[in-house]
């Protein structure tokens, strides 16, 4: 099955290959039969003149004679030998034999993956690209080239697994165009809308994204500045909420006006929990005990070491349930987001662990101690990654001003609603107004992973009247925010991007880990603007007319109307 899939032919119905540089060999053009056929043969021939030929040097070891008088079937055997060899290694991508084969000048990409170059053709006939499939996201072509023909449907049968197209293909861009033709055909729906050019698909290759058929596309706002800590940031937003970045946008002015929001993290440790099970709980209590003495603690701390260069373990919490004991490990983790290095962190410290307690049975590294993308108390009060404190003062002018509205107002609303109001609906914290869609779209935007928004989202919000009750005190606590500036989706170009956007792109080399507290603080301080502009909008009474404007498309409503 691998050999069917390398090969590229050219389009039927008597299309002839582009003359000139355009034009290519394929390896497995070198006899007019199927792919198999031809690489069963050349593979045969091999195996025979090899055979024949160590035979017949053998022989005339034994026997004394030169190795160099050569008769007329051992010439057509090394022939033989030779032309296979060519072939074969042709074939499995070695391009200097190609460039032998085809005489081509300057073509430095595997012979055996299709050009991503369109070839010049004649006019009128138009000219094709590296694969018929891949030129659009629209309808599949009538005409398509023989070789992807094949893969397409032997994907769709069955006989070759989707999720092997890029190793097979090693091209990452016609694997996910192939892919999308098979989808079509089996599903039998068009996916038009989503787009399939543009995009470079080897970036995600074993790290972001497995088996692409295109990508979705999503606008990016951005609100500023915001002033923060002394720096005029501009704020990426991606989301397909209107008003949402308007009113952030808003929160940020009134913030600027004021002279400015102020952050402090006060804690940064990344959390894994592993659990394991024991014969009796007696000896699940005593490794809780080994474990939280705090003259084991350098003993773990340099196991613990030993897989990362930024990673240090802070300390280890336990928790028994019947004879399984969780163990809630905390690391720094520098600029990373750090599940991947607390994890190999982790089982290093389990395996150092066993030898003193072989009875463990390591049940899951994950035991949802940790608690990772769940909405959890150990998040909300013992904290997981960035625990970080935004605060303001409002100025009374600025409230009236810009966010139309009074203090005692503003204050009165947020313990109606954001704390009364989220204590009546048990909420575990949620006491704000919409931290989550503002953490989302800068998540999004930024190649954080979106489902680590249901911790991240965790935030208290708190309004006070001060300076005699003028101006407005206002404060977002964040526990758990989990961001990082290296790995995951922040290498992707957009997403790159944006990262560059706020100065936090990559790893700070002089002072590791400051590039991703300092994002947290971005994501506090957005989550700021948003919820001082969103109950001002509420203590107005301006919420819904605000999302009639921005939320709802006129030419919906129109059609909406007519219906």
């Amino acid at each position: 099955m691998a050999v069917e899939v390398r090969r590229a032919t050219a389009p039927r119905g008597g299309a002839r290959p582009a003359e000139g540089r355009g034009a290519r060999v394929q390896a497995g053009d070198a006899l007019p039969l199927p792919i198999r056929h031809t690489n069963l043969i050349f593979s045969a021939l091999f195996a025979a003149s090899l055979a024949y030929l160590m035979r017949r040097w053998r022989e005339k070891i034994r026997s004394s004679t030169p190795l160099h008088v050569v008769g007329l079937t051992e010439i057509f055997a090394i022939c033989g030998l030779v032309a296979s060899l060519i072939y074969l290694l042709s074939f499995f991508g070695i391009a200097f034999v190609q460039s032998v084969v085809s005489n081509s000048d300057d073509e430095d990409e595997d012979f055996l993956i299709a050009s991503a170059q369109p070839q010049p053709k004649p006019a009128p006939a138009p000219a094709p690209a590296q694969c018929a499939l891949l030129q659009s996201a629209g309808p599949a072509p009538e005409v398509m080239p023989e070789g992807d023909e094949e893969i397409v449907a032997d994907v769709v049968a069955g006989k070759i697994p989707s999720y092997v197209l890029e190793t097979r293909l090693g091209d990452c861009r016609r694997a996910a165009g192939i892919r999308r033709e098979s989808l079509r055909r089996i599903t039998g729906r068009e996916i038009n809308g989503l787009p399939l050019d543009g995009f470079d698909y080897a970036s995600i290759l074993g790290q972001c994204c497995e088996m692409p058929v295109g990508y979705v596309q999503l606008p990016v706002g951005v609100v500023g500045p915001l002033l923060l800590d002394g720096r005029r940031l501009y704020v990426p937003m991606a989301t397909t909420e209107g008003c949402l970045v308007a009113s952030t946008n808003r929160g940020c002015k009134a913030i600027a006006e004021s002279g400015g929001a102020s952050s402090v993290v006060f804690r940064d440790g990344m959390s894994r929990a592993p659990v394991a099970r024991f014969p009796t709980a007696r000896r699940a209590a005593e490794l809780m005990r080994f474990l939280e003495n705090p003259d084991n603690f350098d003993t773990l701390s340099v196991v613990f070491s030993r897989s990362t260069r930024f990673g240090r373990l802070q300390g280890v919490k336990c928790a028994l349930a019947g004879r399984n004991l969780y163990m809630r490990f905390t690391c720094s983790t520098g600029d990373a987001m750090g599940m991947n290095m607390i994890s190999k962190g982790v089982q290093h410290v389990l395996d150092y662990l066993e030898e003193d307690f072989p009875d463990m049975d390591v049940v899951s590294i994950s035991g949802n101690f940790c608690s990772d993308k769940k909405s959890a108390a150990v998040n909300w009060i013992e904290g997981r990654g960035k625990s970080v404190v935004c605060e303001a003062i409002i100025r009374e002018e600025v409230v009236e001003k810009v966010l139309k509205t009074n203090v005692q107002s503003l204050v009165e609303l947020n313990v109606i609603k954001n704390l009364a109001g989220s204590a009546v609906a048990g909420a575990l914290g949620g006491f704000n107004a919409h931290a989550s869609n503002i953490v989302s779209a800068i998540f999004i935007a930024t190649g954080q992973d979106p489902a680590q928004n249901v911790e991240s989202s965790q935030c208290i919000t708190m309004l006070e009247a001060v300076n005699g009750g003028r101006d407005l005190h206002i404060s977002v606590t964040m526990p758990s925010i989990e961001v990082g500036t290296v790995g995951g989706g922040t290498q992707l170009a957009s997403q790159s991007a944006c990262l560059d956007l706020l100065g936090v792109k990559g790893a700070n080399r002089e002072s590791p880990g400051s590039n991703a507290r300092l994002l947290a603080t971005v994501v506090a301080g957005a989550v700021l603007a948003g919820e001082l502009s969103l109950i001002s909008a509420q203590a107005a009474g301006h919420l819904v007319q605000s999302h009639m404007k921005y939320n709802r498309s006129r030419k919906d409503m129109s059609n909406a109307a007519a219906c």
